[in-house]
């Protein structure tokens, strides 16, 4: 990188936080450092919440999946809006109207503690795991950026983010955030542009929408149903509503964001502005994989998207051949696609779909030859793709915009993730069973403990990511072993009064161990988790329920 680069990346980065640690410099009292005095306006919020899940990970990994997979995987959201309208008009009244700092005070106010701790439990299980892929996303860049190990720049980056959101608290986040927001949609609009621009002069738009179709790559619906495949439109459209209403609604790193609001309908006004924004969003982000697709088409590509494990097997005595065939067949693609920019026609459609099934089984004994020469198996170099892009072929001054938006993203999604795992850690288990009278100075500074704890935390546990594949499904997948059970007992709580408390703690075990079982035994995809787990949340409370009454009337709350 030059060092233009280098400075338009840093000043970037200086600014957002700077600005943002600037709106929350007068923190003086916990609800201010944790709710932002509950004053924020819906468009803060919103783009608050939009770059909370666009992060690092987002953009590393999405474009990258795109490349390898297509552009299925924007059906994930299909079912995100559908869950925005519903949570406008139940969550966000009713935790509103509770007063509470996070959504597990709510559950004790209509169960009882126990189930309050164990929900609580359960999102600091999983939070904190998903805190390390969040981290480990953006020391990816920093590692092929500096040629440092990822360990040290796990730890750099853990330190900025710990220092920052200590010191800012949520006001602090949810500013930056805003303001990250809108250069992160500027960052990738340029990579898009950047992609189709530096084709050959005979490849437009159209022509690469041909070559990523003809590739399989513009894929965005897929009607084929199946349990086992992650992405068509029913697990999308069933499965994707069922997670964004867990996600939103039973996530405190969610619900915290538009906990902030000052009134219920800037509140929902920042959730409504993510159902019409995010789905289109994600669509443009997986459409710039698909075109970086295209421009490796006609721009070789390194055989190993990861520079330190290409470099191990170029060592190999496999590498010679490998390289002759590697370059043979993208020689041979290449031609292909230029023959279908020419005429477009069902042999040469078929010409091209040939060359490059032939071109990615190069990359697939190439992946298999770094299982041999590491040791390790499963090796994925899918969030090295967009990187080796942005690094290598863009020009001066834009790619330090594009990684300042990357970093910016992960600080803030990492940010945001502390905080949250805090104020659960301070709210529902300090404040609720070890210290219930203290000062509200007391209270603020164990809030700030706690934030510098879950961010050492996240520095731990990032190099748990390195073999997980694409961040951007490992994330999704942890989150849908738990997010099933959250939303389980908060259906319960909010639809089903004549459930108490013992019933909706027993159905969340159940229905934690329904989930866990059907990902032991593979017996559908992770978006379907979500779906079990709240299914059989409800159906053991209500058994437990019936099976009570026949003693009596059942409370609302157990005493």
């Amino acid at each position: 990188m030059s060092l233009i680069d280098w400075f338009v990346m840093f000043a970037t980065l200086g600014g957002i936080i700077s600005y943002g640690w600037w709106r929350g410099r007068r923190n003086r009292t916990t609800d201010e450092y944790l709710l932002a005095g509950r004053n924020m306006p819906w468009y803060a919020m919103a783009l608050s919440i939009m770059a909370t899940q666009a992060s690092a990970v987002t953009f590393i990994s999405t474009t990258g999946q795109a490349y390898v997979d297509g552009m299925r995987f924007v059906q994930f959201y299909f079912g995100l809006p559908l869950a925005m309208v519903i949570l406008s008009f139940t969550a966000v009244p009713i935790f509103h109207r509770a007063k509470v700092y996070t959504a597990y005070e709510y559950l004790e106010q209509r169960f009882d503690s126990k189930t309050r701790s164990l929900v609580s439990a359960i999102f600091l299980i999983q939070r904190g795991l998903a805190v390390g892929i969040a981290l480990y996303a953006p020391a990816v860049v920093l590692s092929v950026l500096l040629n440092w190990s990822d360990q040290w720049t796990t730890v750099l980056m853990g330190l900025v983010v710990i220092t920052y959101t200590v010191a800012g608290g949520i006001q602090a986040i949810t500013w930056a955030d805003f303001q990250q927001m809108i250069i992160m949609m500027c960052g990738l609009c340029l990579a898009f542009f950047m992609a189709i621009h530096l084709m050959p002069a005979d490849v437009g738009f159209t022509e690469a929408l041909r070559i990523a179709g003809a590739a399989g790559r513009l894929n965005p619906v897929t009607f084929h149903f199946s349990w086992a495949d992650r992405y068509n439109i029913f697990s999308g459209l069933l499965g994707g509503m069922f997670l964004a209403l867990a996600y939103f609604g039973c996530d405190q790193s969610q619900v915290q964001r538009y906990l902030t609001g000052s009134s219920i309908g800037q509140s929902r006004l920042s959730l409504l502005f993510n159902a019409i924004a995010k789905v289109p969003m994600q669509c443009f982000i997986l459409l710039t994989g698909a075109m970086v697709f295209v421009f490796f088409t006609f721009v070789q590509p390194p055989m190993v998207f990861h520079p330190a494990n290409l470099k191990k097997i170029e060592a190999t005595q496999e590498f010679g051949p490998l390289t002759k065939q590697y370059d043979s067949a993208f020689a041979e693609r290449r031609e292909a696609a230029q023959a279908l920019v020419k005429i477009e026609s069902p042999e040469t459609k078929e010409r091209y779909k040939v060359a490059n099934l032939k071109f990615e089984a190069t990359r697939k004994d190439a992946a298999k030859l770094v299982d041999k020469t590491t040791g390790e198996k499963g090796f994925n170099d899918t969030n090295y793709i967009f990187l080796t892009f942005v690094t290598r072929y863009l020009p001066i001054g834009i790619i330090g915009i594009v990684l300042a938006v990357i970093l910016g993203a992960a600080m803030s999604t990492i940010s945001a993730e502390i905080n949250s795992l805090a104020t659960v850690s301070v709210i529902d288990v300090y404040k609720r069973h070890v210290r219930q009278h203290a000062t509200d100075e007391h209270y603020l500074l164990v809030s700030r403990i706690a934030t510098a704890f879950w961010g050492l935390w996240a520095m731990v546990t990032a190099q748990q990511a390195k073999n997980m594949g694409s961040l951007v499904e490992a994330v999704n997948i942890l989150g849908s072993l738990f997010y099933g059970g959250l939303l389980g007992v908060f259906v319960l709580a909010v639809f089903f009064k004549r459930v108490g408390g013992t019933a909706a703690f027993i159905g969340v075990l159940v229905g934690e161990a329904a989930i866990f079982t059907s990902n032991y035994l593979k017996l559908t995809s992770f978006l379907w988790f979500n779906v079990i787990g709240c299914l059989v949340v409800i159906l053991t409370a209500l058994i437990v329920t019936a099976i009570g009454s026949k003693a009596g009337p059942r409370p609302t709350r157990d005493t």
